[in-house]
């Protein structure tokens, strides 16, 4: 019995270590939440870490919250304090999947795929599907793609004193150049 466990496990780990894997440590992600007339809301990220397996298309990613960088200063500071609460919750996470992802199918013409997984932001994880494009140029995995989030998703309260300055749907776009690890 043991010996069956010891093969197992080494099966199980030579599997994952011959998984394709490509990576960024500097995907950008940026989200604006912008109404008509009053002050533009938006942030960029330009250190989000993302993996993912080109065997079977899984994808993770992670953002330090406070890697979100807004036009001004003071703007920042209520996103992180009021709102994300970057104190309790620093991170923000993604993790799923490129539906019918395969590698050798990519090509250096961009292709649209659909992402399907599960967000986690402010202690809240909820699915999410998004669109990509997808392409291969010089070794290189390019990911371009985008959804929409509401904060009231994610358990944000908004100040009634200013519910009409921020847009109840969020665009969020994220573009990564993931490289072979």
């Amino acid at each position: 019995m043991k010996k069956i466990a010891v093969i197992i496990v080494t099966l199980l780990l030579a599997n994952f270590s011959f998984a394709q894997k490509y990576s960024s440590k500097t995907g950008k992600v940026k989200f604006e939440a912008s109404v008509p007339l009053f002050e533009d809301i938006f942030a960029k990220d330009d250190n989000n870490i993302v993996v993912l397996n080109a065997d079977t298309g899984e994808l993770a990613s992670v953002s330090s919250v406070k890697n979100f960088h807004f036009k001004t200063k003071l703007m920042e500071e209520h996103f992180n304090e009021s709102y994300a609460e970057t104190a309790k919750y620093p991170k923000t996470t993604f993790r799923g999947k490129i539906v019918n992802f395969d590698k050798a199918k990519l090509s250096a013409s961009p292709q649209k795929y659909t992402v399907q997984g599960t967000m986690n932001f402010h202690g809240v994880d909820k699915v999410v599907t998004s669109t990509a494009t997808i392409y291969l140029k010089d070794d290189k995995i390019f990911m371009k793609g985008g959804f929409v989030a509401k904060p009231a998703d994610y358990k944000v309260t908004i100040p009634k004193m200013v519910t009409k300055k921020i847009a109840e749907n969020v665009n969020v776009e994220y573009d990564y150049v993931l490289v072979k690890q």
